[in-house]
């Protein structure tokens, strides 16, 4: 065998190899994020903290996908008519007293309402990262507890920040406006929005990470849904 043939095999089984280990690499990392993923969740962050007995009432909620944050669109604290406002809705007649605030990537939050619409590329895009992301604003009738929708009691000064977060991942043009950028239907509106986002920072724990800045007790990862609605109490079922 001529010395050109050996070195083309050589570096024919550096490439396998390296291919090999890329594929071995990929297959850790889908086993290994869930079962962080869980474990994250498991584990408290603010593990102290108890809901007080009187205070604000926002709500946590899950569509099955993304979780976000449910608060009046102004009270005492916070008023929300500056950054969200009836007319950015396709009918502003759907303009609500309550508002669900969720934060994700912008591909992956316009190209994928439920599960059934997700794309193995929309996936992937998303698992490496982002930094194109959108808040999503729906306006909802007043809040009927269930087991997607789930009540949450913080102090005022919790409220504040829990707000004031919210807030701050707005992505504001130069005159100081919110920016729409898209709705699933008449009502909700996605707007610009701050933030990359990644594996690690995903929607849910965009919401996890905002509760557990303000001292709630949430685990200290919470990349999945499951892992930011099993800290909040579900419906008692009295039938």
């Amino acid at each position: 065998m001529t010395e050109v043939k050996i070195q083309r095999r050589e570096a024919i089984k550096r490439v396998l190899r390296g291919i090999g280990r890329t594929i071995a690499i990929i297959g850790l990392l889908l086993l290994v994020y869930p079962l962080a993923g869980i474990g994250g969740a498991l584990i408290p962050a603010n593990g102290d903290w108890r809901e007080p007995e009187t205070g604000v009432t926002l709500y946590v909620h899950d569509n099955g996908i993304h979780t976000g944050l449910v608060l009046p669109r102004a009270n005492a604290i916070a008023d929300w008519s500056d950054l969200v406002r009836p007319e950015h809705l396709a009918d502003p007649r759907y303009a609500s007293d309550w508002l669900l605030f969720g934060w994700g990537d912008r591909t992956f939050y316009l190209e994928t309402p439920t599960w059934a619409d997700l794309r193995l590329s929309t996936a992937v895009t998303a698992l490496f990262g982002s930094d194109a992301s959108l808040v999503h604003v729906d306006h909802i009738a007043a809040p009927q507890i269930a087991d997607d929708l789930r009540p949450l009691t913080v102090t005022r000064e919790q409220y504040v920040q829990i707000a004031a977060a919210i807030r701050a991942q707005f992505a504001l043009d130069a005159d100081g406006n919110s920016q729409p950028a898209g709705a699933y239907g008449p009502n909700d509106v996605f707007y610009e929005a701050h933030g990359r986002y990644t594996a690690f920072r995903t929607c849910n724990e965009w919401t996890g990470a905002i509760l557990r800045d303000a001292g709630i007790r949430i685990g200290v990862w919470t990349p999945f849904n499951t892992g930011v609605m099993r800290w909040f109490d579900a419906p008692v079922d009295t039938g």
